[in-house]
C-alpha cells in the first residue's frame, strides 16, 4: 500500500487529511513535528511526504533541505506563507509541489494522486543508463539517480531533470524558457531565477569529479548548453 507521511504540528488539520487519505486508500503516518518526521523520512523514505513548512523543533524547509540529501520521493509543501522567497527556496531544495492553506481535504487528495502518477517510474531499461548519455555519464531514469565516472551525484529531481535533458543533447542551446518546459512537466510555479540555482548545483556537483571540464556552457542572453569533453 502507498504510504504517505504527514508532518503537520496542527492536529485538527492533521486528523482530516489522515482521514481523507485513509478513504482514499493510502496508508498514512503522521508527526507533528520537523525532527521526529526528519528522522523517520530519512530511515524508511514513504511514497510521498505532505510537508508543513512552520513546525515546532525543526522548520519544514529544514526537512526539506536534509531530506533531499538521502530521498527523491515527491514531497508537497502545506503553508499558508505564499511568498516568493517561500516558493523559489522550496522549489530550489526539491519541492515537488505547493498546497496553500486554507486547502479542500478533497483538493488534497486530488494533488496527492497527481504528483504520485506523475512521479511514478515508468517502466523502462534499467540503471545501465540509456542510449545518448554523455561517456561517463549514468542516468537511471526509473530512479531519477546520476552517476559520473561512477560517483553518485546525489541529485534532487528537478536537477535530475535538468540533467536529462541538456546532456542528452550536447551543443544544443536551451533557453531557460525552453528548459522550463522540458523539465518541469507539471503545474508547480517555477520561475527563471530557479533554473539558474538549478545550473548552478548541477556545475558544483559534476565540477566535484571532474574540475577540469565544465559541463554546462552559459550562452549569454540566451541559455544553456550540454558542452561534452574534448575526445581524449
Amino acid at each position: 500500500m502507498t504510504r504517505i507521511v504527514i508532518v503537520e504540528d496542527e492536529l485538527d488539520i492533521a486528523s482530516v487529511v489522515q482521514d481523507y487519505l485513509r478513504h482514499a486508500g493510502y496508508d498514512t503516518e503522521h508527526f507533528a513535528d520537523g525532527q521526529s518526521a526528519l528522522e523517520r523520512i530519512v530511515a524508511a523514505p514513504p511514497d510521498l511526504t505532505l510537508l508543513d513548512i512552520m513546525l515546532p523543533r525543526l522548520a519544514g524547509i529544514e526537512v526539506l533541505r536534509r531530506a533531499r540529501e538521502h530521498t527523491a520521493h515527491p514531497i508537497i509543501m502545506l503553508t499558508a506563507r505564499i511568498e516568493e522567497v517561500d516558493r523559489l527556496l522550496g522549489l530550489e531544495l526539491g519541492a515537488d509541489d505547493y498546497v496553500c492553506k486554507p486547502f479542500s481535504p478533497r483538493e488534497l487528495v486530488a494533488r496527492v494522486r497527481a504528483v504520485l502518477r506523475r512521479t511514478a517510474p515508468a517502466p523502462a531499461v534499467a540503471a545501465q543508463g540509456a542510449p545518448g548519455d554523455a561517456p561517463g555519464l549514468v542516468l537511471d531514469d526509473v530512479h531519477w539517480r546520476a552517476s559520473l565516472d561512477g560517483t553518485p551525484l546525489n541529485l534532487t529531481r528537478r536537477e535530475f531533470g535538468l540533467l536529462q535533458v541538456l546532456s542528452r543533447h550536447p551543443g544544443r542551446i536551451f533557453s531557460r524558457a525552453r528548459l522550463l518546459e522540458l523539465a518541469y512537466d507539471d503545474t508547480v510555479d517555477v520561475t527563471e531565477r530557479a533554473i539558474d540555482s538549478h545550473v548552478k548545483n548541477l556545475r558544483r556537483k559534476l565540477g566535484a569529479v571532474t574540475p577540469a571540464h565544465d559541463w554546462i556552457r552559459s550562452v549569454y542572453g540566451v541559455g544553456f548548453a550540454w558542452e561534452a569533453p574534448p575526445p581524449a
